[in-house]
């Protein structure tokens, strides 16, 4: 009988303290403190690294009851990454609700190598402020939208997003040694945003970066498929950018765009390249290479003559 007295009064005084415990990592960190702090939640942190993130900050009183409070809610799935302003007098209920809805700041990503209109899609997606005439302001500096993640105020205006992607190129250009070139800032651009359509795979770009170069320099049209996607525009069929399958009505649309009927560059970039693509176009592989095919895992196979390119691509099937 005292055994189980004493058990009873054990477990007792254990879920008194477990009911303390809970009700006290659920209040303020500290209600007297009204100030104010950006807490940045970055994107791809879980409800772990958030939890000991605001622990760290004073905002909250115990990582553990946040990780259980979020899950008991449901809104573990729900937190959002970006700003948020928040204070140690709120409370844990109050700070979730704000990591699921109160972000100052949105993390948008930019990938590498599209145009300037998914760009714009992208930003419709994730920014509220987004308005429709954006589309074609961002199109006059297609090239140089520099593929990044980005944390954007969510009340931004065009002035504000065009400086953060364009800024972000020019820091990264002005990195890069493109004066040993012999090329203009829009030369290089360009055959990057060529290089950045044509290579799915890293160490295929300086190989099609000279076989642009080399084709230029004999004068020989480009003939490069990336550029007639370009002209064509949105495939409604597909219902996607960059139309997969041309016909040979595709390969003679009339456009500058098109290398195909015209030698030499296109009259602008095609896409918005990333830092690997420029660096391939000013440090390209020395090579006599004037073709390639894509084999279906979209590693490339490049030829010198006429001839090799033939036997490439009864080889791998093109």
């Amino acid at each position: 009988m005292k055994r189980s007295i004493i058990f009873l009064a054990v477990l007792l005084l254990s879920v008194g303290v477990a009911v303390l415990w809970w009700k006290n990592g659920g209040r303020a960190q500290n209600p007297a403190d009204k100030n104010s702090q950006i807490f940045v939640v970055a994107r791809g942190d879980g409800v772990r690294e958030i939890a000991n993130n605001l622990k760290i900050k004073g905002l909250i009183k115990d990582p553990v009851i946040f990780f259980l409070q979020t899950k008991r809610l449901g809104l573990d799935r729900d937190l959002e990454a970006g700003d948020f302003r928040l204070s140690p007098s709120m409370s844990l209920y109050d700070i979730i609700q704000n990591l699921t809805h109160g972000t100052l700041d949105i993390w948008v990503t930019i990938p590498e190598g599209i145009r300037a209109e998914e760009i714009a899609s992208i930003l419709k997606r994730d920014i509220p402020s987004y308005k429709p005439d954006w589309r074609e302001t961002l199109a006059t500096r297609e090239g140089y939208l520099f593929p990044d993640t980005y944390l954007i105020p969510r009340d931004a205006d065009l002035n504000l997003v065009m400086s953060l992607l364009t800024n972000n190129f020019a820091n990264k250009y002005n990195g890069v040694n493109a004066e040993k070139t012999g090329l203009s800032q829009k030369e290089i651009v360009t055959i990057a945003s060529l290089v950045e359509r044509e290579a799915k795979f890293a160490q295929d770009r300086p190989l099609v970066a000279s076989v642009i170069l080399n084709r230029l320099d004999l004068g020989m049209k480009l003939d490069i498929d990336a550029t007639v996607q370009y002209a064509l525009g949105y495939a409604p069929d597909e219902k996607r950018w960059w139309k997969k399958d041309l016909t040979i009505d595709d390969l003679n649309i009339k456009s500058p765009y098109n290398t195909y009927k015209n030698p030499g560059l296109p009259p602008s970039p095609i896409s918005n390249p990333g830092l690997s693509s420029i660096m391939a176009v000013i440090n390209p592989s020395k090579t006599n290479y004037l073709f390639y095919i894509s084999d279906k895992s979209g590693h490339l196979h490049f030829a010198k003559t006429i001839e090799e390119h033939n036997a490439n691509i009864q080889k791998y099937g093109l």
